[in-house]
């Protein structure tokens, strides 16, 4: 018997969390492979954020923030980035213009509690929640990703057409991109499946999976998307990294150079010596190259790099606020954390540094976004000896019950 076909949609209302299946399930038939719309997601869903407060946001100097507005008789696109004047909102009228705000949950903690959700993925994958207001008709035309992403319909309507012809065995749809807008969108776009999203759905993409969304009405979507660096970018930071750390004095070298029959020819002989010098690229040694994977993917793509108070206190007078004055010990939104296991112990990454800590501390450390006195006496002494230099590099900051 044939099993049943996968389905492209689905009602999670009365299935086992946002992905209507279990997160093995959704990660064996659907991850990276094939598009699928979650229906009811997060039933009754109620969004974190006002429309006013993505407004407010995109003018604040530290925000990431786009405003796409569209000409539909001349089908061009307009694109301006922050941050913006208060004053350019009331006049872009009620249709036809989208305002995207990135990394949302580094600056609003109800947009990062939605992280959770997604805790079936590793947590140095997922890059940010972007949030994107849409007036009626409100669009940033038919695109493709170069990675995953969860669209979740926060409030209003929204119309998403997806081209899944891959998926359906269709071969790989066309890719090529205009040349007449600031946007990667695609010259020619042709949908396999047209739905509307309402608040609570989501639509989950797979890389390269071309779409186009169109608000039915005002509207705001929360995209949780993957952190997915290019084969370049990965084989460039690691040959600048080894550079970094190769001593000069190792080099090329000839010491069997025997008379060539032509002088000026690179020979064979010489381009094994070449391929000897570049040996430091082939790495078999798990702990330097693991070493490097997770600096750079905790620094990857990083908006904003941790600064120190101008004035810290020292580590006694931390110690006691913590344990006497009810405060905690706040991560940086910005400061990703991931760990790995080592040879003494385990490694701490923390936004493209790392750090020797204690395996019995680093799952604690990477996970926690705070540290209250209880979860600091439970560290061990190099622990929370990590956790002041942390604190000292900026990585921690120190809030009161009063600023909460």
């Amino acid at each position: 018997m044939n099993p049943a076909p996968l389905l492209f949609e689905i009602d999670a209302r009365d299935g086992d969390g946002p992905l209507g299946m279990s997160p093995a399930q959704f990660l064996r038939d659907y991850w990276q492979k094939r598009p699928l719309l979650i229906r009811n997601a997060f039933p009754g869903f109620e969004s974190p954020l006002a429309p006013e407060d993505l407004a407010g946001l995109a003018c604040e100097e530290f925000a990431l923030s786009r405003l796409i507005r569209h000409d539909r008789a001349a089908d061009g696109w307009q694109v301006e980035t922050g941050p913006f004047d208060e004053d350019v909102f009331p006049g872009l009228g009620d249709r036809d213009w989208t305002l995207l705000v990135q990394d949302v949950d580094k600056w609003d903690a109800d947009v990062a509690a939605l992280l959770p959700q997604f805790a079936f993925l590793p947590r140095w994958r997922i890059d940010d929640i972007m949030v994107s207001f849409a007036a009626t008709g409100g669009s940033v035309g038919a695109h493709v990703d170069q990675y995953d992403v969860f669209l979740l319909q926060g409030q209003g309507h929204r119309r998403w057409q997806i081209d899944a012809s891959h998926a359906m065995g269709r071969g790989l749809p066309p890719q090529d991109f205009r040349d007449d807008v600031e946007l990667k969108l695609l010259r020619t776009f042709t949908a396999t499946h047209d739905w509307v999203l309402g608040p609570g759905d989501m639509l989950y993409l797979p890389p390269m999976v071309p779409h186009h969304g169109v608000a039915e009405d005002a509207c705001l979507t929360f995209s949780v998307g993957m952190r997915a660096p290019a084969v370049a970018e990965l084989m460039g930071d690691f040959v600048d990294t080894l550079a970094a750390e190769t001593d000069e004095a190792q080099r090329y070298h000839d010491e069997t150079l025997a008379v060539p029959a032509d002088p000026n020819e690179i020979d064979a002989a010489a381009m094994a010596r070449v391929v000897e010098a570049l040996s430091a690229l082939r790495t078999d040694d798990p702990e330097r190259l693991g070493d490097w994977f997770g600096r750079f993917i905790t620094g990857y793509r990083n908006a904003h790099q941790a600064m120190p108070a101008d004035a810290l206190p020292a580590r006694i007078e931390l110690e006691f606020q913590l344990a006497e004055g009810g405060a905690v010990l706040q991560r940086n939104p910005f400061s990703r954390m991931a760990w790995r296991r080592s040879a003494d112990g385990a490694r701490l990454f923390v936004a493209g540094s790392a750090h020797a800590v204690p395996l019995a501390d680093a799952p604690t450390l990477a996970a926690a976004s705070t540290l209250s006195a209880e979860d600091y006496a439970g560290l061990t002494e190099d622990g929370r000896d990590a956790v002041n230099v942390l604190f000292e590099q900026g990585h921690y900051q120190l809030s009161f019950p009063d600023e909460a």
